[in-house]
């Protein structure tokens, strides 16, 4: 179980603050935003909701958590916390309500992944624990709906866990990769804790520790005939061919069956398409030919467009380490807090960069369809509602202004996680969440290619907004 510990000391030193001034139970809310699409693509992929919610489920302050709070000093060797904020600290329990996009669904800039409600401490002390949960998991979902989609069809294997940045990078990666559209992994933890089928080869060092590569084969399929994959690349790839194919006529005389070779190095396609000719001649026509070595989505596709005869991707260090774009710029914001009266007052961020300039308000996502594809997301205000033909405000450069009829249906995307503190989501499998992306992915991909998707604000909070800025800089220009 992670601690509340697994945040920013800022956080902590702002909730302190708030405690002592009395302001730690008014209610709040925030919103968890990405500001720009990742790889430089046009969409991502929503993953973390799970993690986060084990999280919430056990979020408390251990007396462990608390003697070492309580060891934390000032540069003059003074107590950082009081005893009473400390004993406050542990007695304190999740209560706050969660909405959240689920996993697995097509998300786009500046729209909330997520919306918290409850005590402005506790809003506060999880902000930097689900930015680290959603910005990395949702981040390799969308590099892996990448990989899936340059392989039109054809398998891809998770093979990232020795470059992954740690333990726990390795195993949310596994978990985000899968459920981007990754057929299975190579990491065995991941695949027990998460339900991921596992698959692999075997390496280099299997082949040297033998005298020879036609014996290294023969031994592996002595003890895997049933799952007899060859890596063929160690001395010379077309021989290791011509071995493996000896080797899978040894299986075959003794009810076993060559499931595969690998490649890893060379020139993929020349090589792959070499390998398959040999394969067919010999009559290994149903035997793969996984390639691995440094793929990603644009590798892959170059090597489709080579006609490359490859029927398994291994895509490692490039999925793991989302090696193109390793972090995805996601946000916590403050949107709205109760006053002394008890009323709602809407704050955002003001910048001189406008994409920083964020939203007020308590917000939903409502996602507005035409013969069941996407045509337009727009933000609106809980409170203030939204009407039946919006007016709507692009968030593009224009600011571009419109009414939205051309609609047959819509879906409000944030959906209820928490109620007070009480976890209430359904339960859904991960192969369920895996089957939702690869959908969303093929059918967003379908009817809207490289094309940016329109993203907007409801007319009346887009004018709360305009009105809050001009408020807020006329009060802090004094």
């Amino acid at each position: 179980m992670l601690s509340p510990l697994l945040t920013d000391l800022y956080q902590l030193t702002m909730a302190y603050g708030y405690w002592k001034l009395g302001l730690h139970e008014r209610d709040a809310v925030f919103h968890l935003i990405f500001r720009k699409h990742p790889f430089n693509g046009n969409y991502a992929v929503s993953c973390g909701l799970e993690t986060i919610s084990e999280f919430l489920k056990n979020w408390h302050f251990s007396a462990d958590d608390i003697d070492y709070l309580a060891s934390l000093t000032t540069v003059n060797k003074k107590h950082l916390f009081t005893k009473d904020f400390l004993a406050y600290l542990k007695k304190l329990r999740f209560t706050c309500d969660v909405d959240a996009i689920a996993e697995g669904m097509i998300v786009f800039p500046n729209e909330p992944l997520l919306r918290i409600q409850g005590p402005l401490i506790q809003g506060q002390l999880l902000e930097s624990t689900l930015l680290n949960f959603l910005n990395f998991q949702t981040l390799i979902a969308t590099k892996s709906a990448r990989v899936h989609q340059a392989a039109k069809g054809d398998a891809v294997i998770e093979f990232g866990m020795r470059r992954a940045q740690g333990a726990d990078g390795a195993l949310s990666a596994s978990r985000a990769a899968y459920i981007g559209g990754c057929e299975a992994t190579s990491n065995v933890l991941a695949g027990k804790l998460f339900d991921i089928p596992v698959r692999g080869t075997h390496a280099h060092s299997w082949v040297t520790a033998f005298p020879d590569e036609k014996s290294a084969f023969s031994a592996y399929a002595n003890v895997m005939p049933h799952n007899c994959v060859l890596l063929v690349d160690t001395f010379d790839t077309l021989l290791g061919v011509k071995h493996a194919i000896e080797v899978g006529k040894e299986l075959r005389a003794h009810g076993g069956e060559l499931h595969g070779i690998r490649l890893d190095s060379g020139d993929l396609a020349a090589l792959s398409i070499q390998a398959r000719l040999m394969l067919d001649e010999a009559g290994f026509k149903n035997t793969e030919i996984i390639a691995s070595n440094s793929l990603d989505e644009y590798r892959i596709q170059q090597l489709k467009n080579q006609d490359a005869q490859i029927s398994v991707w291994g895509v490692g260090t490039h999925l793991v380490t989302a090696y193109d774009h390793p972090a995805l710029d996601g946000v916590y914001k403050l949107s709205a807090i109760k006053n002394a009266k008890n009323e709602w007052d809407y704050k955002l961020k003001i910048s001189e960069d406008p994409v920083k300039i964020s939203n007020p308000g308590i917000h939903q996502v409502r996602r507005f369809f035409s013969d069941e594809n996407y045509i337009t997301d727009v933000i609106y205000d809980i409170p203030q509602g939204i009407t039946e033909t919006p007016e709507i405000i692009l968030m593009d450069e224009q600011h571009t202004q419109k009414k939205l009829a051309n609609y047959d249906a819509f879906v409000d995307l944030l959906v209820p996680v928490f109620k007070k503190g009480k976890y209430i989501y359904p339960h859904e499998s991960i192969h369920d969440i895996r089957a939702r992306a690869i959908e969303q992915t093929h059918q967003f991909i379908k009817t809207h290619g490289e094309k940016t998707y329109p993203v907007a604000l409801f007319k009346n909070l887009y004018d709360v907004k305009q009105k809050l800025i001009s408020e807020v800089t006329q009060a802090n220009s004094k």
